[in-house]
């Protein structure tokens, strides 16, 4: 991989999408490393994906959370770094961190919020064209403003992220009109239960679909929820085999926040104060006068589960790879992430749930000098945290630069998920765990 391309290209930006955390890391590298940066944020303002779940906390503390190179920038401006081992809210983060970086003068100047890329290709060439084809800047078509405009750049970074692109709730992963038409009923991701949405939620009959831990922040807020309102009925909606596999790693979990998350569902669903249908596949949502009826099978059994007034859906979600039409990726069939990175993400391989080191030639594309990062380079795949987004764009970056020693040298270190099995009781240990 050429550090700078040819022609007038070394004299052009790169582009970094998305103004989440790995976004503004990435541009933080950048501008470390001396070259010039162009950001382009889709959302009325930085961070527009957070904001979505800013009444969260974090289960990883403040020490997994800032970027490296993101700190010294803030940090020549005499920022004060929040206490290593303190849980940050998703508020917290944008206040205390994100903001604060954004509004740096060397930051602030390249970045442009209410801009939309729309597209991205190589200057006067379609996909097809493949003659001379590195030697072209890439041009990015961004709606802002009320027009599109256009901005050529030397490399492309894409931290846009997969928030504004949830999977359905159907289990088989097929959007449907009646599914789009139950709208105002569905909530996908993660509802403010005991802020903004209270009185959506409170003594109303919740379906609550998703195993991982957005879900299980929205049960434990709608459990707090039912204390006051003992009405609220509330359903879990699970498609793993058993039910404890959602519990995580409980107390063995290195990131004690994390595992307490698993103990207090645990506790919720032994006292029966959440109802667990496990595994509960979803094969069709329907209106049924002011409620809906879900519809699914549970262990080959038809199951219908109705008078529902509202779902919460956590399902994750895919990347939004309608804007990339016109360059040359290579993706994995099953999780749409950069095919190198599959075979070490892949849940159904590994599933500790353990975060793997990955850099930039597992993000490599055909389309030289173009990369997508954050959790949008995992594609479906669950279990992305931020550290290993600062790592990855610590690495893209030095290959950018040409310095490929510090682009090859990739590493991670991060507590430990406690997850060691899957399946039943006589499944067995992976992963080393003990």
């Amino acid at each position: 991989m050429s550090a700078c391309g040819c022609g007038t290209q070394t004299k052009l930006p790169v582009a970094v999408i998305g103004t989440g955390p790995v976004g503004l890391a990435a541009a933080s590298h950048l501008l470390i490393r001396g070259e010039s940066v162009l950001v382009f944020e889709a959302g009325e303002s930085i961070g527009a994906n957070i904001r979505r779940w800013q009444h969260v906390r974090m289960f990883s503390p403040w020490q997994y959370n800032v970027d490296k190179a993101a700190k010294q920038l803030l940090e020549q401006h005499h920022w004060v770094a929040p206490p290593n081992e303190e849980l940050p809210t998703g508020r917290d983060l944008l206040e205390k961190y994100l903001l604060p970086l954004s509004e740096l003068p060397e930051i602030q100047s390249t970045i442009h919020v209410s801009a939309k890329v729309i597209g991205v290709a190589r200057n006067n060439l379609d996909k097809l064209k493949t003659a001379g084809r590195d030697r072209q800047p890439f041009t990015l078509f961004v709606e802002e403003q009320g027009g599109v405009n256009t901005y050529q750049v030397r490399a492309v970074i894409d931290a846009s992220g997969n928030w504004t692109n949830p999977n359905p709730v159907l289990s088989m992963g097929v959007w449907t009109p009646m599914e789009r038409a139950l709208s105002e009923q569905i909530f996908y991701g993660i509802p403010n239960v005991l802020g903004e949405y209270r009185e959506r939620y409170a003594g109303k009959s919740v379906l609550v679909v998703g195993s991982g831990h957005s879900a299980i922040n929205a049960l434990l807020d709608l459990a707090k929820l039912k204390e006051e309102f003992p009405e609220t009925e509330i359903v879990w909606a699970v498609r793993k085999s058993y039910i404890a596999e959602a519990y995580g790693g409980e107390d063995r979990d290195g990131l004690p926040a994390r595992g307490e998350l698993g103990i207090r569902i645990r506790k919720l669903i032994e006292s029966e104060q959440i109802t667990a249908l496990t595994p509960f596949h979803i094969h069709q949502v329907a209106q049924n006068n002011a409620t809906i009826t879900v519809r699914g099978t549970m262990n080959g059994q038809a199951v219908e589960v109705s008078g529902i007034d509202e779902v919460i859906t956590a399902t994750g979600a895919r990347p939004d790879l309608s804007f990339l039409s016109e360059v040359r990726l290579s993706l994995d069939p099953a999780l749409e992430s950069a095919t190198e990175l599959a075979p070490l993400i892949d849940p159904n391989e590994h599933s500790c749930g353990t975060v793997r080191p990955n850099g930039e030639k597992e993000l490599r594309q055909p389309e030289k000098d173009f990369y997508i990062v954050g959790v949008k380079s995992y594609g479906r795949a669950p279990t992305f945290l931020l550290a290993t987004g600062y790592e990855q764009v610590r690495s893209v970056v030095a290959g950018l630069v040409g310095d490929f020693k510090a682009a090859e040298e990739v590493h991670l270190e991060l507590p430990e998920t406690g997850i060691c099995k899957v399946g039943g009781p006589s499944a067995q240990s992976c992963c080393g765990c003990r």
